[in-house]
This record gives structure tokens, sequence and C-alpha cells, in this order.
């Protein structure tokens, strides 16, 4: 039954991933690949849209895919298998983070953690940039397509006003999106 797929698919990422939903990045797209749910360049797309609307990222993309999978009800499944997990974990560690934040195992337990969930989101940042750049793969004939420069040069401006110029992300969101549109307008792009 789909809707318990669902539910147990983003239980299971919500409870072992820490980080955060870019950290999840990773995990969700293997178990949505593995599972045959959508292919790569859909969930880049889904990537996209939960990155760009209000509320936080994981719960964004599971309820996108619980949605697509599911309908409303797939979407509820993945939302709630997504949020329960840190409920249940931050319950538990608020009841006893007192008694234990001196301890070494958990000193050295969060000194882990925090190295690990960097290198899954960096792992995300790789896999969305070749999903992004190159979405068929590694190609010579890539870098005679228009989208390549548009995605590149896109890149490489909102980089520029996020890191340099501090814009506020909504603003490199709509900037972003508006080039997009009009680009694929102007020059027919495949999304």
């Amino acid at each position: 039954m789909i809707y318990f797929e669902l539910f147990y698919t983003f239980f299971l990422i919500g409870a072992f991933t820490f980080g955060g939903g870019y950290a999840m990045l990773p995990l969700i797209q293997a178990e949505i690949e593995r599972k045959g749910w959508m292919p790569s360049e859909d969930i880049v797309n889904f990537i996209a849209v939960s990155e760009s609307t209000p509320g936080p990222f994981a719960i964004n993309i599971s309820t996108y895919v619980g949605n697509q999978m599911g309908g409303v009800l797939g979407a509820v499944c993945s939302t709630l298998g997504v949020v329960l997990p840190s409920f249940i974990i931050i319950l538990i560690v608020a009841r006893c983070y007192d008694k234990f934040k001196n301890s070494t195992a958990v000193k050295g337990c969060m000194s882990g953690l925090k190295p690990a969930a960097i290198g899954l989101i960096a792992s995300a940042v790789v896999t969305i940039g070749k999903t992004v750049f190159f979405p068929h793969g590694f190609k010579l004939s890539v870098f005679t397509e228009v989208s390549f420069y548009i995605s590149l040069l896109l890149f490489a401006v909102m980089a520029f006003l996020t890191f340099q110029k501090k814009l506020h992300p909504i603003w490199i969101i709509c900037i972003s999106a508006a080039v997009g549109i009009i680009a694929g307008y102007a020059l027919d792009l495949p999304v």
C-alpha cells in the first residue's frame, strides 16, 4: 500500500538524518530513485519548488513527493512520516539534555554529527549540480547548449548577490525564477 510505504520511507529518512532538510536530500533522492517513484529531473524540480515555497525544506519536499505518489492522503502520510521522528526525538532530548549535556559521549556525538551533516549537504550540492548542469550525463555536447550557459551565469550571479551583496534569499529566489521564466520563453529552453 503506497500510503504506508510513503509514511515508512519518510519516517526512516526523518529518523536517521541529522542536520536538517538539506542533509536529508541525498537520502530522499536515493529512496525516490530506488523505488522508481520519479526520475531525477522531476526530483530537481521538486527541490526547486520546495526551496522556494514557505516552510521547512524537508516537509515541503516530502509533501510534494507524497502528493505526487498518493494524492492528498499520500502528502499527509509523507509529511507525518518525516516530521514524527524529529518530534519524538526532540521530546526525549528536551527531557534528558540537562542531565547529559556535560557527558563526554554526548559531546563526542555532537562533534561527530556536525561534519557528517556538512558532508551530506555537500553531497546534495554535487548531486543537484550534476542534474542541473549535466542533466543527460557529462557529455561534451552540453557545452554547446545555451541552457548550460544560462544556468551557469544564473548560478554565478546569484552566488555573487548572496555572498557579496548579502541579498536576502527571498530576492534571490524571485530573481532566479523571473530570469528562468524569461529565458525559457525567449529561448524556448527545455525544463
